[in-house]
Parts: C-alpha cells; structure tokens; sequence
C-alpha cells in the first residue's frame, strides 16, 4: 500500500528507500563500504532497505554500488535527483540508480546491465555535484572510485585529503597534514573516537592555561601545540570514518572558539611581575578577539551566507596569517625560546587589533559592493574571473 501524506510539502520529504549493493571486501580507514555507505546515508536520514526484499510500492529507490567509493556529495545530490544513472566516469559502469517509484521494479536489472537504462538521464559525479564546499572553504572534484586492496592507500589519502579544509591557518594547512595523517589512521585501527580526541584535547586546553598562569611557559607550551594537533587529528578523523555527531561538533568548535583568549590572559598573569601591563593587554586581546570574530559573523549576517576568508583571493592569503590561535601561539613560542615572553604578548597584542581592524575594513568594502548585487566566493569563479593557474588556486583549490 503506496504511503499516505497529509499534504504535497509532506510527500515531497519523503526520501528515497536506499539498496546497497555488492561488496567491497577491502576496509579504508577501518571501514569497509558498505558499513561506509551506511554511516553516509544514515548522517543524510536516509533508511536502508534489504535488496532481496521485496520493496514497498510508493517510494523512491536508490542503488549504490557498495565496492565503489562515494564522495557524501555525490550521495547527496543522487538523493535530490530522481531518474539518473550515475556512471563513474564517463562511459564508465554505472554505480547508482534514483528510481522513481514508477520505475523501481526493473531498477537492480539496470544497474546490473541486464537491461538498458531507457528513462534515466545518465550523469557523472562531476557533471551531479558541486565542485565548492562552502563548508570546507574548498574547491575539489566530485569523486566515485572503485575500491581495491592495490588502490587502498590513494583512496585512504583522497579521503583524508577531502576531509582538510582549503582555506585556514599556514600551520594546520603545511605542518600538520603529514602527521595528522597518521595519527588519524592510528586512533582509526584502535577505534579511537573523534570525540576521545576532542576530550584529550579539552585537558590539553586545561593543563595549557594552568601551566601559562604559573609562568611554566615551556610546558604550557608543549600542551598547547598537541591541543592544537589533535584540534586537527579530530575532524579529520570524523570526517574519515564518517563518526562525526552533534555533540562532537559542538563541544569541538566551543572549544575552539573560547580557549585562545583564556590562553592569552594566563600568559599574562604568569608573566613576571612589572613586565607588562597585564590587564590593559588582556583587555585589549579579548576586544580585538571578540571583536575578530564579529566581524566575521557580521560578513555572513550582512553580505554573504559564505566565509569572509573565501569571499576574494585577499582573504584567503589573510587566513594563512591573521590573528588566530595557532599564529598568536607561534609568536608566542618563539619569545619565550628567547627569554621574552613579555614580549610574545606584545606582538599578539599588536597582530590582533592589526588583523581585526583588516577584517571589519573588509566588511565595510563588502557591503559596499553588495549594494551593487549578490556577492560570490572566488572558489565559485575558478576558470572564469580566477585564472586556474593563479597562485591562489594552486594554493587553496587543489
């Protein structure tokens, strides 16, 4: 018996009962692809249904290739386009099926070749979804790879490499992905949890501030800069074995978002005394942080739903160095090396009312030309007005 739906809105919700089939016996990150594929349509709310079963008439159904690796947006787009044949590449097998309820009986034939696929509009996962993840503050090719024990590392490192983000900091972008990578792969065979790293993270956070106050700078800042790894190792590995959760999320950003100003107002009452003027500098830090963060907040209530650091090239350039955690922690490593700690604070002092003062000069410039239409990120512009050949895109597009 077809469902029943109180309204049109109602029955446009419904998604699509979703088939896994075949296997892949070889295991990326700890997971093979059906357990894989599982996790991704589950994060989507999509319900599995057994492909010997007999399917309820009605609904939608949606076959994927279990020894295939789905890039999640191609998942996702399949999940909001009935009646397409998704191949692989161009010409390639065919690796998934949306079949609308009227065509859901001779779907699994057509998946399998038996039959042609008349009535389905054939694309690729470049041509289905979208190179820019807004998300990620990227640009990357849409993917759907066969799975092989002879392809296992390229496709672990494409997985870890989708998961980095494109745009942040030079020390998460060039220090940390080589080993961030294996720390990843070892919390993933042990079944270590993204949020066991996030906790461990938490305490790094804590011992951190206390050894700051105490004036212990070299151990603080040994706590600090593992913080700061794991900070990485964490998402990626959410990301890699599609474990992330709500809970996580929010626990991983209010970290993220809270600690560096108790950081910087611990170094200063751990500094010697008469060596600064530790109050007016924790005020002024805590100001131009918040403030920072305002004025990215504003860019996105005001001017565009994106990044203000993926609005133009500029802004992305200014990620790389602009007053965060992990450049504030750097200048303040390299003073306290030299006997100056006094003086690392100094500096992040100076570099955070310099970098907040650029952020809300760029908010003032944006709404300037939204006045003037629509704004769009740069990463959306490759190859038209943003030559693909441009440092920027070699840089935070690749």
């Amino acid at each position: 018996m077809a469902p029943r739906f109180s309204s049109f809105e109602d029955a446009v919700k419904v998604k699509p009962l979703a088939i896994l089939v075949g296997q892949a016996p070889v295991r990326l990150w700890g997971i093979d692809g059906r357990e894989r594929l599982q996790r991704v349509l589950g994060k989507l709310g999509v319900e599995l249904h057994d492909e010997h079963a007999t399917a309820p008439t009605g609904r939608d159904l949606l076959y994927l290739r279990a020894d295939y690796l789905f890039d999640e947006r191609v998942v996702a787009a399949l999940l909001e386009t009935p009646g397409v044949a998704l191949r692989a590449t161009a010409g390639g097998p065919l690796v998934a099926l949306h079949a609308p309820a009227a065509q859901a009986a001779p779907a699994s034939a057509v998946l399998a070749g038996q039959t042609p696929v008349d009535g389905y509009r054939i694309e690729t996962p470049e041509s289905l979804a979208s190179a820019y993840q807004e998300r990620l503050r990227k640009r990357s090719t849409p993917y759907v790879l066969p799975v092989t024990e002879a392809e296992r590392p390229a496709l672990e490192q494409r997985l870890f490499g989708t998961a980095y983000k494109g745009v942040t900091d030079f020390i998460t972008k060039w220090w940390w992905p080589r080993p961030a990578r294996q720390v990843t792969g070892v919390c993933a065979r042990r079944g270590i949890t993204p949020n066991q790293v996030t906790l461990t993270g938490l305490v790094l956070t804590v011992a951190a501030g206390f050894a700051f106050w105490g004036g212990w700078w070299l151990p603080g800042l040994v706590c600090a800069w593992l913080m700061t790894f794991l900070d990485t190792v964490d998402g990626k590995l959410a990301r890699v074995t599609v474990k992330s959760s709500r809970f996580g999320d929010i626990l991983d950003h209010g970290i993220d978002l809270i600690h560096p100003p108790f950081w910087y107002a611990a170094w200063a009452l751990g500094a010697p005394e008469g060596s600064l003027p530790a109050q007016a500098l924790i005020w002024v830090i805590v100001t131009g942080y918040v403030g920072g963060r305002l004025a990215e907040g504003a860019f996105q209530v005001l001017c565009a739903k994106f990044s203000l650091f993926v609005w133009r090239p500029f802004d992305s350039f200014n990620r790389l160095v602009t007053a965060r955690r992990n450049p504030n922690l750097l200048m303040l490593t390299v003073c306290a090396l030299l006997g100056a700690p006094a003086l690392g604070l100094w500096l992040v002092a100076g570099w955070t009312v310099l970098s907040t003062v650029l952020l809300w000069a760029r908010v003032g410039m944006a709404l300037a030309e939204r006045r003037r239409g629509a704004l769009v990120s740069w990463l959306q512009q490759v190859g038209r007005e943003i030559p693909a050949d441009s440092l920027a895109v070699r840089w935070f597009a690749r």
